[in-house]
């Protein structure tokens, strides 16, 4: 065993795990903040994860996709090794993306009037769920790498 959580990850992707685990966590209390009216703790909240999760995907999750998956696409894209963290890395790479557009649309004037956002409500929902889905691939890919290939 080499991670603190018990498992064969290191340090990283076992910090990595908690960490994401407690920004999936944030987002749920931001979207409280938001359904309270309280908009700019609200925007503080996800921001602050969403910049987190950027440093997070740039010092973690890609040099691990970019080593370890990539180079086994699109041959092993049978094997759940690689389908699940094949599917978490779109998953979270869309949810990311569409994360910062929200963030730009509603808290600058960089983009034009065009391309703002008008049902609040109904894309902020789709990111928070797009966000757990990506969570729970995650999850489950940690699963698969560091638990589940350890027993055998």
């Amino acid at each position: 065993m080499k991670g603190f959580l018990g498992t064969w990850a290191g340090f990283g992707p076992d910090l990595n795990l908690l960490l994401q685990i407690a920004m999936g966590l944030a987002l749920l209390a931001g979207a409280l903040l938001a359904r309270a009216k309280r908009y700019g703790a609200h925007g503080a909240c996800q921001s602050a994860v969403l910049i987190l999760n950027l440093f997070l995907i740039a010092s973690v999750m890609w040099p691990a996709m970019h080593r370890q998956v990539l180079p086994k696409i699109p041959a092993r894209l049978n094997r759940a090794h690689y389908a699940i963290a094949t599917v978490h890395g779109l998953l979270g790479v869309v949810a990311e993306i569409f994360g910062l557009y929200i963030g730009l649309v509603a808290g600058t004037n960089l983009l034009p009037p065009s391309w703002k956002i008008q049902r609040w409500k109904f894309w902020m929902r789709i990111e928070l769920a797009l966000w757990w889905m990506a969570l729970a691939a995650g999850m489950a890919t940690y699963f698969i790498w560091y638990v589940h290939s350890a027993r055998r």
